[in-house]
């Protein structure tokens, strides 16, 4: 059983090197924690990225009650702790790392589409879910390009997009106005964040090029 440095230190390695303390290392101890109960019920990583799938499809089918927003945050807790449970109990494998992005995607599709059903125009969540995508599919191809410093943190990662649809949830359900103009704001965010990652993107390449 890992400590709880050796846990931060090997979740630090598999993230660039990023580094472990303030707001990254108090969700890290949390992890560690939900590691061990997971690791005594037994619980495996892969799981829980089903668990947060899971999630996500209830949050659509509830769009309309305010079980939509425990399941959110029921989806993106699994999600967040799923990886940290691997690296606690020593499973992490390509096959768990393939398991978790198609899962993301996958669950951030039926996030997306509970904008629709709490009655935002099609298009927008159509365009959201899409860039998102782009965002990280990117990522993932710098990484298969061999470039290890994945770098720039944007205002619209998958957090950022949980926490958008929660507020969006919350004004549906209160009934309260401007949800369809909110996820426009978002998307504007969204398209910035995809071109900050490809400006990045481009320049890290380069960069490769230039070394060569």
């Amino acid at each position: 059983m890992l400590s709880k440095q050796e846990f931060k230190v090997r979740w630090s390695s598999l993230h660039s090197d990023a580094k472990t303390d303030g707001i990254v290392g108090a969700w890290l101890n949390i992890s560690y924690r939900f590691g061990l109960v997971c690791t005594l019920l037994r619980i495996s990583p892969n799981v829980l990225t089903l668990l947060g799938l899971l999630g996500a499809v209830a949050t659509a089918v509830t769009s309309q009650t305010i079980w939509a927003i425990f399941f959110l945050v029921f989806s993106l807790f699994c999600d967040g702790i799923d990886g940290s449970v691997a690296i606690f109990q020593q499973r992490e494998s390509n096959w768990g790392a393939t398991l978790d992005a198609v899962a993301d995607r996958i669950s951030e599709a039926f996030w997306f589409f509970t904008l629709f059903a709490i009655g935002v125009p099609a298009w927008i969540p159509i365009i959201l879910w899409s860039i998102a995508s782009f965002q990280e599919y990117a990522r993932a191809k710098l990484k298969s390009l061999g470039v290890s410093d994945l770098g720039v943190v944007t205002p619209a990662e998958r957090p950022i997009r949980a926490s958008f649809l929660f507020i969006a949830l919350v004004l549906n359900y209160m009934d309260i106005p401007g949800v369809t103009w909110l996820s426009i704001g978002f998307l504007v965010v969204q398209i910035y964040s995809f071109v900050s990652v490809v400006v990045f993107a481009r320049s890290q390449l380069l960069r490769q090029l230039d070394q060569h």
